[in-house]
């Protein structure tokens, strides 16, 4: 409700999706984030592989090594765009 009231709010902003799952089959969540975040006009960075990290119970996407390792990518890309977009 309050980007409802407030549009523009997160225009230009940077972010990102990012889905745990138990399971595959999560993308179309993924997609669903992605979708609204383009509508308010964000910019969304990415990742080497889709942002998601795989697990169960509390603590087990710990052990998804992959997904942690995307999750380090995402914040190095993330880090990259606000610099450039700070800087210009």
């Amino acid at each position: 409700m309050v980007l409802a009231g407030n549009k523009g709010l997160l225009k230009h902003k940077v972010g990102a999706s990012v889905i745990a799952a138990r399971r595959g089959g999560a993308i179309s969540a993924f997609d669903t984030l992605n979708n609204f975040l383009y509508s308010k006009e964000m910019i969304l960075t990415g990742s080497s592989y889709w942002n998601m990290v795989y697990g169960n119970a509390i603590g087990e996407v710990e052990q998804d090594k992959e997904g942690i390792e995307n999750m380090k990518n995402l914040g190095q890309n993330m880090a990259w765009i606000l610099k450039k977009i700070h800087s210009s």
